[in-house]
């Protein structure tokens, strides 16, 4: 095999759902997946803690979210688990409850639910840590 084989074997997988594309149905993915268009369905990524799940300003998802690393741009209505690292840009729209363990929320960004902070969560979904706005109050007072 040449040397751009070896390399190209190593890289993440990643898949695009594009504009004027819609989904019906649970989707599984490895790597990275980025939504322009439309999945009416649950989405999550196939090693459970792993993955990027990109839904780009047209985006748009009806169902339950789990990845390691959540980037919404469009809108998700539907629970949202990111097992490391979520960002709500500018023109998300999120009218679900949301899991992270790290969070950039930009200004901008809508969210109709409850912001969950769990330290780590686990591979069945179990929290070890959880932290709320009311333990953070509790806990500054």
């Amino acid at each position: 095999m040449s040397r751009k084989s070896d390399r190209n074997d190593t890289l993440p997988s990643g898949s695009l759902v594009g504009a004027g594309t819609c989904l019906v149905g649970d989707v599984v993915f490895s790597g990275a997946l980025r939504v322009d268009g439309a999945i009416k369905g649950d989405v999550r990524a196939r090693d459970g803690h792993g993955g990027t799940l990109v839904v780009g300003e047209h985006g748009r998802i009806d169902g339950n979210v789990e990845a390691g690393h959540v980037v919404v741009v469009g809108a998700v209505c539907g629970r949202i688990v990111a097992r490391g690292v979520l960002e709500l840009l500018a023109k998300a729209r999120v009218n679900c409850d949301v899991e992270y363990v790290t969070a950039q929320i930009h200004s901008g960004a809508v969210v109709h639910g409850q912001l969950r902070r769990r330290m780590q969560l686990g591979p069945a979904g179990e929290a070890a840590g959880e932290s709320s706005a009311l333990d953070l109050a509790a806990a500054s007072a």
